[in-house]
């Protein structure tokens, strides 16, 4: 499924061709801290401030869609001192963006249960969304109580909503009608997912978009993963040939 950075040569990126939609699994955080004998919630705090570094700097070099992994619907299952800590950092980045982010052209959104959290973090949500609303760089999805399983159930249940109000047909279900009501309906489907840290595994993550999705998986842990490490991605990315099922033509 997916392969390791490669030490690649590096492209003349004045001509490379980037894609369109990249997704990033940010994970590494908790080890990060263990190393260095610190706890967990101190690599969760750096991870947020790499996350924002490599944020702009998809937006500067022309990225159209970002999806970023911030909390999974398993995340749960982790300690009540790390979810409280995590819940925190989300309540911090989110105030501080909507303080000191006003003039940058990043339209924000949010994939996932959103209703679990908190009604502070809610509201600060839709606040985000609604100061976003009409800007036009690139789109950052940020994946919160994200699960690609629960979303696919989630759109399992409108279609079936729709059928029994007589909207639909059991006939007219088709890859497009399941797409459509997906959290990230309109957008294309991710180029590229990087996965810091090492593990080879998807992690429940953008399950039915990125059917054809190319994946780079770097033993960073996210961390210390820098705009470098991301070039290094992209470039792995643009040498590939994607045949999307088909058979390569000798």
């Amino acid at each position: 499924m997916a392969q390791g950075v490669q030490k690649t040569p590096v492209l003349d990126r004045s001509q490379r061709r980037l894609p369109r939609h990249v997704g990033i699994i940010m994970d590494g955080n908790g080890r990060w801290a263990q190393k260095r004998g610190l706890p967990r919630s101190a690599g969760h705090t750096v991870g947020a401030q790499n996350f924002k570094k490599i944020t702009r700097y998809c937006a500067s070099i022309g990225i159209e869609y970002l999806t970023v992994y911030a909390f999974s619907t398993e995340n749960w299952k982790r300690s009540k001192t790390e979810v409280r800590a995590l819940m925190r950092l989300f309540q911090q980045y989110l105030e501080e963006s909507l303080r000191d982010f006003l003039d940058e052209n990043i339209k924000v959104r949010f994939i996932g249960d959103t209703t679990a959290f908190s009604p502070k973090l809610q509201k600060l949500i839709e606040e985000t969304k609604r100061v976003c609303e009409h800007r036009t760089g690139m789109v950052l999805n940020i994946a919160m109580n994200y699960g690609g399983r629960a979303e696919i159930v989630h759109a399992v249940q409108a279609l079936a909503r729709d059928v029994q109000q007589g909207l639909l047909t059991p006939d007219a279900i088709d890859e497009q009608a399941i797409a459509s009501r997906l959290y990230t309906a309109g957008q294309p489907d991710p180029d590229l997912i990087i996965r810091p840290s090492g593990e080879m595994r998807v992690s429940n993550f953008l399950l039915w978009q990125s059917a054809y999705t190319e994946y780079v998986v770097s033993d960073i842990l996210w961390p210390d993963f820098t705009p470098e490490d991301l070039e290094q991605a992209l470039d792995d990315y643009c040498l590939r040939h994607r045949r999307f099922g088909g058979v390569e033509e000798a």
